[in-house]
């Protein structure tokens, strides 16, 4: 289906791009903060990817699916945006997190979701975005290979450490 709104867009009808707006948003938003860990910088470069892959689309060659060529640019963008803010991460300790997460639950948002989803942010970049992508997102190791340009084993280690991560900020280990 995405062939088909590509082709609309290639052939002038700049409106069908709305597809791609509507359909990758969400997912490219969530991608951006869980590596650059900020709402507004996340908004900034999903913004500055969905240019990029308008004005790029020409060049667009299909060897891979949309999804995964936009979510490459996202992962490109963000990990660039990151080394520019050069910004040092506090982990908190985990009885700290428990604290400020309970404050801030969202209605219809358990505590464990909510400190699961903090322990997440509290991941290094790489670490939170190989979870995103494969438990959020449902990407397989073969596509979270083609979005982020790691290696299959690169892939498996970081996916390995954030679920080790995970459990240590969460004191399971």
């Amino acid at each position: 289906m995405d062939d088909e709104y590509m082709d609309r867009v290639l052939a002038g009808d700049t409106k069908a791009y709305r597809h791609f707006l509507t359909n990758y948003k969400d997912m490219a938003f969530n991608i951006a903060v869980s590596i650059v860990k900020d709402d507004h910088y996340a908004e900034e470069i999903v913004q500055d990817a969905f240019m990029q892959a308008f004005s790029g689309l020409k060049s667009f060659k299909r060897t891979t699916s949309f999804k995964n060529w936009f979510y490459r640019i996202i992962v490109n963008e963000s990990f660039q945006r990151l080394r520019k803010l050069k910004k040092n991460r506090f982990i908190q300790p985990v009885a700290e997190v428990k604290d400020s997460v309970v404050d801030s639950t969202q209605e219809g948002q358990s505590e464990k979701i909510a400190l699961v989803l903090h322990a997440i942010q509290a991941l290094p970049a790489n670490e939170s975005l190989a979870l995103t992508l494969f438990y959020q997102q449902e990407n397989s190791l073969k596509e979270i290979v083609e979005i982020t340009g790691w290696s299959m084993a690169n892939t498996k280690v970081i996916l390995h450490r954030a679920r080790k991560s995970i459990r240590t900020h969460l004191g399971i280990d």
